[in-house]
């Protein structure tokens, strides 16, 4: 289908890897931006236009099961089918396990696993009387590998993971694909936000043997476009038999486990 036809809804797409997958996509689709953030909206879908492509914004939150279903209602009553889902939206409280807060715990459940559910429930129910669609969740390396402080982002991403692949089991007799792309480190504010100083890059390339954590054997960390890229396969008439996959986008960093 061409972009006059096909629409990729994008949640978490006011920055980072969201907007980097909505520019993807963009060459193809019409780009529904989903975000809390209007202000980060509101550029990408500026700049989206300013190259041609057909973009619209919808300030919204995951978390919120209602407004999902109506953001959904709206853009397939509005604006078409939606073809392609990519679930993007995440947050990242970390802290050890023995100080951590209820409130973070459920803040962290909230978006990167009940959002999920939330839109990728609200999205497949109109996709299954069409048969067809694409619904690619962005999870983490983090998923399937302990980390020192982030047991609520780890465990919420597994979670995702295995949600998502469960769904497409359910969803393949429809002939809709379900697959997780999981990035490793990756340039954007979430992974600066772990940084103490200038030099954060070369101490995630490095590792961290005190806490258990081997570096990147490929010598960089991730750009979002890096991850786009992956998403932008999976959605595509490449991956046509591609489905309950997990694809680790990290350099290495996980030794492929």
């Amino acid at each position: 289908m061409g972009a006059s036809t096909k629409v990729a809804l994008v949640t978490g797409a006011a920055q980072g890897i969201g907007a980097a997958v909505a520019r993807a996509l963009s060459g193809d689709a019409m780009i529904v931006a989903l975000d809390t953030k209007a202000e980060g909206l509101s550029a990408l879908v500026a700049e989206l236009r300013a190259r041609g492509a057909r973009a619209e914004a919808i300030v919204a939150d995951v978390s919120d099961s209602a407004a999902v279903e109506a953001a959904v209602e709206r853009i397939e009553r509005d604006l078409g089918p939606i073809s392609v889902l990519v679930n993007v939206a995440g947050v990242l409280r970390v802290g050890p396990v023995v100080s951590f807060s209820d409130e973070d715990w459920a803040a962290t459940f909230a978006v990167n696993t009940h959002g999920v559910f939330h839109v990728s429930r609200a999205v497949a129910r109109r996709m299954v009387p069409r048969k067809e669609g694409v619904i690619v969740t962005v999870g983490s390396n983090a998923a399937g590998m302990p980390r020192m402080n982030m047991a609520a982002y780890a465990a919420s991403k597994a979670a995702t993971t295995l949600f998502t692949k469960c769904l497409g089991l359910e969803l393949a007799r429809h002939g809709i694909r379900c697959n997780v792309v999981s990035p490793g480190s990756t340039d954007t504010d979430m992974q600066r936000s772990l940084w103490t100083d200038e030099h954060g890059a070369n101490a995630v390339i490095a590792g961290a043997p005190e806490a258990f954590r081997v570096g990147i054997p490929l010598r960089r960390i991730a750009t979002p476009d890096d991850i786009a890229e992956a998403v932008l396969f999976l959605v595509s008439e490449r991956a046509r038999h591609i489905t309950l996959h997990d694809l680790c986008v990290d350099g290495g960093a996980t030794l492929g486990v």
